[in-house]
């Protein structure tokens, strides 16, 4: 995605990058480079062809009509249809005067010739929805769109849609990736992503402070084992599992030995669940009580398990409750999924403290309420009021700090969309928690190597296929 090396980790909001505009302070010259950028990807990309420019009246038009003029210097055949004109003495204006090829109406009609069309209309700050003439012109391209920052019509800060948005072949935003660019579905919407330099320094990040990134390696250093470590310094994991779905805690339990736990527990409340345990998860230790007090009762004296996994197959019910309660009052360490948040649906404040939550739309919905448009926002909030991390779940997933950090996580293949695979990310952060990893570090780094693992795995994935996997996740 980016020409050169390391993609950086910071996600700027568009006032965020409009600070960072501000502090260089060199317009002009940013639009300048902009356009050029822009102009050499599509020249990298394409043969010419009749090309039209969609212009709009703001400085994403302005970077339009650099685009325009140096693809008509390398000989290609381009016009531009503008919107509106840009604000007197605006940059725009400015690239806007130096423009001397043809126009266009703004109509469908402009489009009939048009091999390739360059979307200019609207950049990431979009303050209104995306219709009518605007709409009418981008719903009646049918040849490769080009965006510039982001399609039209793609909230740069959530990802929403505005109105209505094309689908691009290509994006080329620049400096810095904005949230939109990652989270659902503007990210499916930008085809193609290019960052490019235009010149911005780095520098301006120390007065703008970014607090959102893209999830991955820079953002986490995974826990090496020393020469001298053993299994009771490598961390100890204690999985609590159901009378029933069994299964849950299993792969909960297999992800957590998997990513380099030194000691698991799987805990149960009765003896069936206990044998079943044994006889699957040889390598697990099991710990059997009969019935839930008294499990509770045995985890609450135990101090050696350093992380307790709480929720895979464990029905929503008064007990997963009260045992919920105890660990937290107890102060011992929590990863929470499934059926421990959904046991508090309307009642999230009880979950306060728990060290990371992991609930996929559904429970974050019964937990907190509707996220709306912006889940970024949202998912801030509800770490924010629980002191804790909070992992929603999905193609995008969002993992956010009670301190302001939030991370968007985008290699999550679709074939991860499958019954267990909860669980498995559960076990990973509880197994990278009880190692000594920060809980934003931990989560940030199980939503990352899951994703790795399925990605490794590919197309027939099914969530038992993930543990092994593992391994060679974590050496990359």
């Amino acid at each position: 995605m980016s020409p050169h090396g390391a993609i950086p980790p910071e996600l700027l909001t568009p006032a965020e990058m409009a600070e960072a505009d501000r502090l260089a302070g060199e317009g002009p010259a940013l639009m300048a480079a902009a356009g050029r950028a822009v102009a050499r990807a599509i020249q990298r990309r394409f043969r010419p062809v009749p090309t039209l420019v969609l212009a709009g009246p703001g400085n994403n038009g302005g970077d339009g009509y650099i685009v325009a003029r140096h693809l008509e210097r390398a000989g290609w055949d381009v016009a531009v249809a503008a919107l509106a004109p840009p604000r007197a003495g605006s940059d725009a204006a400015g690239a806007a005067a130096r423009w001397h090829g043809p126009m266009r109406g703004f109509t469908p009609d402009a489009l009939a010739r048009a091999g390739l069309v360059v979307d200019a209309i609207f950049g990431a700050g979009l303050a209104r929805d995306v219709e009518g003439t605007a709409a009418d012109m981008l719903r009646a391209a049918t040849a490769p769109i080009i965006a510039i920052d982001v399609p039209s019509g793609v909230c740069g800060a959530t990802g929403a849609l505005r109105g209505f948005a094309p689908q691009a072949a290509l994006t080329v935003t620049f400096f810095r990736r904005k949230p939109g660019h990652l989270l659902l579905p503007g990210r499916d919407l930008c085809g193609e992503l290019l960052l490019a330099d235009i010149g911005l320094p780095a520098s301006v990040l120390n007065s703008i402070r970014p607090a959102t990134f893209a999830n991955g390696r820079a953002l986490f250093t995974l826990p090496r084992p020393l020469a001298a470590s053993h299994k009771h310094s490598r961390g100890h994991v204690a999985v609590l599992s159901g009378r029933e779905m069994t299964g849950a805690a299993h792969l909960a339990a297999s992800a957590a030995r998997r990513a380099g736990a030194g000691l698991v527990t799987i805990a149960c409340a009765d003896a069936a669940s206990a044998a079943l345990h044994r006889a699957a998860e040889p390598g697990a230790l099991v710990l059997a009580a009969l019935g839930m007090e008294a499990l509770q009762a045995a985890l609450l004296s135990d101090p050696r398990p350093d992380v307790i996994v709480l929720g895979p197959g464990l029905p929503p019910d008064g007990e997963t409750r009260a045992m919920l309660a105890a660990l937290l009052a107890a102060g011992r360490r929590v990863v929470a999924d499934a059926g421990a948040l959904t046991a508090f649906a309307g009642m999230a404040d009880a979950l306060h403290g728990a060290a990371i939550l992991t609930p996929h739309a559904g429970e974050f919905a019964r937990l907190f309420g509707p996220p709306g448009e912006d889940r970024l926002a949202a998912v801030r909030r509800a770490a924010r009021a629980l002191g804790s991390v909070v992992l929603l779940k999905g193609s995008d997933s969002i993992i956010a700090a009670a301190d302001g950090r939030a991370a968007i996580n985008h290699n999550a293949p679709p074939w991860l969309a499958t019954g267990g695979t909860g669980d498995v990310l559960a076990g990973i952060a509880a197994s990278l928690l009880a190692q000594g990893m920060p809980a934003f570090e931990a989560a940030c780094a199980a939503a990352w190597l899951q994703g790795e693992a399925a990605r490794r795995i590919g197309p027939g994935l099914i969530a038992e296929d993930l543990a092994r996997a593992l391994p060679a996740a974590l050496r990359a």
